[in-house]
């Protein structure tokens, strides 16, 4: 069976069991809807001719994605089970 055919493993009270962090799925999402106002900031730059919001867009991009992807990196390196936060 692939892991996607494979049934989603529970805890003993039936909460479904993730790799994932709680930190880490908030970077990507909030990274992944950050990513949407800045293009539209970079496409009102090239538009306008605005040199200082095309530098903005791309110095903000960046950042962004380089948050998500470590935040990639680190639920990918994860031990299952395993989580980095208290609580």
């Amino acid at each position: 069976m692939t892991p996607d055919e494979l049934p989603e493993q529970t805890s003993e009270t039936g909460k479904p069991m993730v790799s994932a962090t709680p930190r880490d799925v908030v970077h990507i999402r909030l990274g992944s809807f950050g990513l949407i106002p800045i293009v539209i900031l970079g496409v009102f730059g090239f538009a306008t001719g605005t040199t200082w919001l095309i530098i903005a867009m791309v110095v903000l991009a960046l950042i962004v994605i380089a948050d998500v992807v470590l935040a990639v990196r680190r639920q990918s390196r994860s031990r299952p089970g395993m989580t980095t936060e208290a609580g």
